[in-house]
């Protein structure tokens, strides 16, 4: 616990920042794209950037729907 006193105020405002920069993008990409945005959005508020990478892997590259698809064959 002491090291979270230790963290400047400019540490805590910057990953604040970069959380809901993250989960908004997430969200409403997602909300484009009609793939879970509530996970994502949800998911990118939680931590980073494990969120995003995940996301650009299996949604923005197509992997979903080339496996949807694979499965519907």
């Amino acid at each position: 616990m002491e090291e979270l006193k230790v963290m400047p105020l400019w540490f805590w405002v910057l990953l604040i920042v970069v959380l809901i920069s993250q989960s908004t993008w997430l969200f409403i990409d997602a909300r484009k794209r009609d793939s879970m945005p509530w996970l994502w959005g949800i998911w990118g508020l939680i931590q980073v950037p494990m969120p995003l990478v995940c996301y650009l892997i299996f949604v923005r590259s197509g992997w979903f729907k080339r496996n949807k698809n694979r499965d519907a064959e």
